[in-house]
């Protein structure tokens, strides 16, 4: 039995590295895809986690394998395209380590995973599966993305979205509109950015956004991550706030990915269902992944920079959090 099995995108981040002696931008290969950056996240952190996906017959595609590997990430799931080159994500840092992305992807390898080379019985034999909107904006992989989902929901499994919108991916930000909500609809966990918020409700009122989610879809937790402010989480009708924590940030690739998983993390300990959450469970939980987010701004890259658990163990006895 999996702990969590995602499926998505699995692609290679290509992260400022600094000047070369020529004063040409150099750029690092470090594996990144949010899907896989969860699963990583969890196998990090002791879980028994696997990756379901599809990467290129090439160089960046094996360096993606062995790394999910390394982790202990199970990649019996992991196709191989003879046809299309693995995925690659260009990641553009400004002074405060934001980012924004320039994609190589027509087509890229993820966007091919057919609905027929998706391993059910892996999702079956697990108790939670996650995945994001990017593998949603093509097909097959829209196709297969659905049916999986689908078929986690009837089969019991606790489903986890995080939408993970990136505008450059989608030709029509309708059709990303309604494949998000395809996916609001099947999740029980949602974790979703203020952007996103704003881009599925219209308003820029994070618990009136909150509350036009949840009466909609009735997702039973739903954390809206701030960046530096944080997390606001939705349990039922209760609301609140719980601030970051401050590290020395370099680059803010993966870290909403470190929230995740552990958020999913305190999920799979708790072993509670939805109904016995309180206010309490929840502040915990968002505490432990506010620690897990922050820390993964400290290093480049996405899974290089997912910390361990005496990491974030760590920072919840000795951190600052950020006031204001």
């Amino acid at each position: 039995m999996y702990d969590l099995v995602s499926l998505g995108e699995l692609l290679i981040d290509f992260t400022p590295a600094g000047i070369s002696e020529n004063e040409n931008l150099l750029f690092e290969c470090n594996p990144g895809g949010a899907p896989a950056n969860v699963s990583a996240a969890l196998a990090k952190l002791g879980k028994k986690t696997a990756f379901i996906g599809k990467v290129g017959n090439d160089r960046f595609g094996m360096f993606l394998k062995d790394t999910l590997a390394g982790l202990n990430v199970n990649i019996d799931g992991l196709v191989f395209s003879q046809d299309v080159n693995t995925t690659l994500a260009f990641v553009h840092l400004d002074e405060s380590g934001d980012r924004s992305f320039s994609f190589y992807r027509k087509p890229g390898a993820d966007i091919m995973l057919e609905a027929d080379e998706v391993n059910y019985d892996m999702i079956k034999n697990s108790k939670i599966f996650h995945f994001g909107s990017v593998s949603m904006t093509h097909q097959p992989s829209r196709d297969a993305t659905i049916r999986s989902a689908g078929f986690a929901k009837e089969n019991g499994l606790i489903v986890s979205f995080d939408p993970n919108l990136r505008v450059p991916l989608w030709t029509d930000l309708n059709a990303a509109k309604e494949m998000i909500k395809i996916g609001l609809s099947l999740a029980d966990i949602l974790k979703i950015s203020e952007e996103e918020l704003y881009f599925l409700t219209d308003t820029e009122d994070i618990e009136e956004g909150s509350k036009v989610l949840y009466n909609e879809y009735g997702e039973k937790l739903m954390f809206i991550t701030l960046g530096a402010k944080g997390c606001f989480y939705r349990l039922g009708d209760n609301t609140g706030h719980l601030p970051a924590y401050d590290v020395n940030t370099i680059d803010t690739t993966g870290a909403g990915d470190a929230f995740m998983g552990g958020i999913l993390y305190q999920v799979i300990e708790k072993q509670k269902s939805f109904d016995e959450y309180t206010v309490d469970d929840i502040r915990v939980m968002v505490d432990f992944a506010n620690a897990a987010g922050s820390l993964a701004t400290a290093k480049r890259g996405a899974i290089p920079a997912l910390p361990s658990l005496d990491d974030i163990i760590e920072v919840l006895d000795t951190g600052k959090r950020i006031s204001g």
